[in-house]
């Protein structure tokens, strides 16, 4: 190959370069997390007293 088929760029080539030329955009840490509670919250959860517990079972 001579210099001036080097400097030629083919098909294949331009090809490449219009869709692998630059870099995709940056995408943020905080884009790419998904917060949410692995379980529902359960109301009956918290219902215990134990002052509530203290009186019923203890005066």
């Amino acid at each position: 190959m001579t210099e001036e088929d080097r400097r030629v760029p083919d098909v294949a080539e331009t090809g490449r370069r219009a869709r692998f030329g630059t870099l995709p955009e940056r995408i943020r840490l905080e884009d790419t997390i998904e917060e949410r509670p692995a379980t529902a919250p359960d109301p009956a959860k918290d219902t215990y007293n134990p002052d509530e517990w203290l009186v019923r079972n203890c005066l």
